[in-house]
């Protein structure tokens, strides 16, 4: 359910702008739906994680669906902004993770032989 809501004030940005933008100037209607859709995920990930995983979430947001959204203001620019985006988190993926060791997260747990039932 948490990622249902969070994918639907994800979707709440978007719905906002395609039907604010008929009310008003493109640009308010980008900032009143991206600062309604930070409000909410902001709230929401304060309340479901105590506050710990929030700025991780609205940069993430704000990155990834804000920034992203307003490279369409500048024709020819979305597919570098992609790219720049894409290749700047695998950067921080490959920096975060570099310590981990993968064969012992990613290694099966040792299969437990199911009870033996016995008749009586």
């Amino acid at each position: 359910m948490n990622y249902f809501f969070l994918s639907a004030a994800f979707f709440a940005f978007h719905i906002l702008l395609a039907y604010l933008v008929d009310v008003m100037s493109l640009y308010y209607a980008f900032g009143i739906a991206g600062l309604v859709s930070m409000i909410l995920v902001g709230g929401y990930m304060r309340v479901v994680s105590g506050g710990s995983f929030t700025i991780q979430a609205m940069t993430a947001q704000g990155v990834y669906l804000i920034l992203f959204s307003y490279t369409f203001f500048f024709p020819g620019m979305t597919g570098l902004a992609i790219t720049i985006g894409s290749v700047a988190t695998l950067a921080i993926l490959m920096f975060r993770s570099a310590r981990i060791d993968w064969s012992t997260r990613f290694k099966k747990p040792a299969q437990v032989p199911p009870p033996i039932l016995s008749a009586s």
